[in-house]
């Protein structure tokens, strides 16, 4: 009886798992699941400036926040018919980014003067598509500066834009500008009254650039009106003394501001040296020609 050969055949079992497992990983690369990208929108007023959402993206990998970083995202005004498109922006590397919302008197509101935006994701290859909504009524800070028996204070109103009509119970901070971090001034908690204003003396020893003070006045995350935040330049600071000897010539300034008497005494010391050694070799010069 003869034998069947038995390289044909284990060829053909090698080339079935292949083929097996190449249609597994690729069932299993179709089944992939997506990650899901979650989304904070932050909006902001400044007055007389600009008004902006500040958006962060990220996600939950491995039981773990990640920022979600290069990812487009477009904002849309949210109607009763439709959406309208007002633009798009990309996330940083820190998953973070600002949408500014341009000429804002243009944007539509509801019937309840409610303004509505939603931020979407279209999805990749990585995420799945999502989307954010954000709703809140328009309100500004009117401030004012007051000097009332050599006391200096400010004072600030809150209304809400569209029916000119004053908050109550809101709190507001109070607070100077600083390099790292702001100066609160006032009392813990500075709530507006009846007719939505407060007033907070500043203190006449509060150093300041030129005697001025930024000072800021804020609502803070506001469910209904987001962050407002008022900047008043006051001249109610104490003049900054200038002590800084950057452009001093002293011992630890910079090279090209080195002392004077280190430039002239040094440099005639040396002269006279050398001076003297040339003159030592022309009298020895002197002696071996006589």
């Amino acid at each position: 009886m003869k034998k069947i050969p038995k390289f044909p055949v284990v060829f053909l079992v090698i080339i079935g798992i292949f083929l097996s497992s190449s249609g597994l990983s690729l069932v299993y690369a179709q089944k992939a699941k997506k990650n899901t990208v979650r989304l904070k929108v932050d909006y902001i007023k400044i007055m007389d400036s600009l008004s902006y959402f500040n958006i962060k993206a990220f996600s939950r990998v491995n039981r773990e926040n990640i920022d979600v970083s290069d990812i487009d995202l477009t904002v849309y005004n949210e109607m009763d018919d439709e959406n309208v498109e007002l633009g798009s922006t990309t996330t940083d590397r820190n998953g973070e980014c600002k949408f500014v919302l341009n000429d804002f008197n243009t944007i539509a509101s509801d019937s309840t003067n409610t303004y509505n935006f939603v931020v979407k994701f279209k999805g990749n290859d990585t995420y799945k598509k999502v989307s954010k909504s954000i709703s809140f009524k328009d309100a500004y800070i009117q401030t004012n500066l007051i000097t009332k028996d050599s006391i200096n204070y400010i004072s600030a109103i809150l209304k809400e834009t569209k029916t000119d009509s004053v908050l109550s119970d809101q709190l507001l901070n109070v607070q100077v500008q600083r390099l790292f971090k702001p100066l609160r001034i006032g009392k813990e908690f500075n709530m507006t009254d009846e007719n939505g204003s407060i007033i907070v003396a500043i203190d006449n020893n509060i150093p300041g650039v030129n005697g001025n003070l930024m000072i800021e006045v804020i609502l803070s995350d506001s469910e209904s009106y987001g962050t407002l935040k008022a900047v008043v330049k006051a001249p109610f600071g104490s003049p900054i003394i200038e002590e800084s000897t950057f452009d001093d010539r002293t011992m630890w300034s910079p090279r090209n501001k080195t002392p004077l008497f280190l430039l002239i005494f040094p440099n005639l010391i040396i002269f006279g040296i050398w001076g003297f050694i040339v003159y030592l070799f022309i009298n020895l010069f002197k002696i071996s020609k006589s």
